[in-house]
């Protein structure tokens, strides 16, 4: 009686101590998260350091020097850009050089249908461009209220990039021994902490070298194809097409094929069909022909539970969402899979020992 009281009472301090700890980490989960991911992501570069190279430690600070020239250096410089991107156009909008009513009206001009529609609906067309203009506005004062958030942040910004590094190093360097601990620690069984460690590591990688990579080069080819037919601010404008193409059902298309049929309007279709090729044919195919090379095994999820899930997991956890919200839901169906699998066997043996 006595050893199962105290045997509760320490599952009691130790949930409590480790929900405490947890809270401590709290500030920190997006590095940790991140870490984590790379130390995944980059294990087959980190596999190949340690077979040609007799320290563990520099083999590990080889590795960690490549994540930060391929991932960490790139993205630092691509945020730091973007932000003047922002500062550009708010202040266009601002002082009136750009105005978005002309744009509207030479749409409105070069479709009339969309006038009669919109007569039809009883909708005032001025009505829609005065709209429109109040939201550019708001949205260009959100994005320089933001901007001036992430320069008052850029030192906090900075120290959750070391922190990331640095756990990363560890992660990379002991990464076996931890997932011993983990085996060690978690009460699930063997065989279910691996298939789960494994879908862990196989989502994981998918998630990042498919949809993030792949949305990368679809926002870097539409900003490219922007640049070169001078539409402004090209750089973030591929920045916006990276972000919309880790949305399923979404993509690339929501910024391109208005500027599209922006060019057909005013008359430049030479404009319009290159970017209506590249933005149909390149970046439509791109996902088709990169997502077998980059992600290899599928990750069997059905496309509306990763639509459902990436949408859900951008409204809880940030851009973080894009690889957590998959995440989740294949752990969750992996879990139930297991589950079922284990109760339909051991009903099965009942059956079979009752029929004896």
């Amino acid at each position: 009686m006595q050893h199962s009281l105290e045997f509760r009472s320490f599952l009691l301090f130790l949930a409590f101590v480790s929900l405490l700890f947890f809270l401590l980490l709290m500030p920190f989960s997006g590095a940790i998260f991140w870490a984590i991911a790379l130390a995944i992501i980059f294990a087959p570069l980190q596999k190949y350091f340690v077979n040609h190279v007799k320290w563990k430690n520099l083999a590990t600070l080889c590795t960690l020097g490549c994540c930060a020239l391929i991932v960490v250096l790139p993205f630092l410089f691509i945020i730091s850009s973007v932000i003047g991107e922002c500062v550009k156009i708010y202040t266009a909008l601002n002082s009136g050089s750009t105005n978005l009513t002309q744009y509207l009206d030479e749409i409105q001009k070069a479709y009339p249908f969309i006038q009669d529609m919109l007569k039809q609906l009883n909708i005032e067309p001025g009505l829609i461009t005065q709209k429109i203009s109040e939201y550019a506005l708001k949205i260009s004062g959100y994005i320089a209220a933001q901007t001036v958030h992430i320069g008052q942040g850029t030192i906090s910004f900075i120290v959750q990039i070391c922190i990331m590094l640095y756990i990363a190093f560890f992660m990379m360097r002991d990464s076996k021994s931890l997932i011993a601990k983990l085996h060690k620690a978690l009460p699930l069984g063997h065989k279910r902490e691996q298939l789960l460690f494994a879908k862990f590591s196989e989502v994981t990688r998918a998630t990042i070298k498919g949809s993030l990579v792949i949305a990368i080069v679809q926002g870097f080819i539409g900003g490219l194809v922007f640049y070169f037919l001078n539409v402004s601010s090209a750089l973030l404008w591929g920045v916006v097409m990276t972000f919309f193409s880790l949305i399923p059902m979404v993509g690339a298309s929501i910024v391109w094929l208005p500027v599209c049929v922006y060019f057909f309007a005013v008359g430049e279709t030479m404009n319009a069909c290159i970017l209506l090729f590249f933005g149909a044919v390149v970046i439509g195919l791109m996902d088709n022909i990169l997502r077998p090379v980059l992600v290899g095994r599928d990750t069997k999820l059905p496309d509306y539970v990763i639509l459902l899930s990436t949408l859900g997991g951008f409204s809880l956890f940030g851009m973080n969402g894009f690889v957590v919200g998959p995440l989740v839901a294949t752990l969750f169906i992996a879990s139930w899979e297991i589950f079922t699998l284990e109760f339909n066997d051991d009903d099965y043996e009942e059956q079979e020992t009752e029929s004896k």
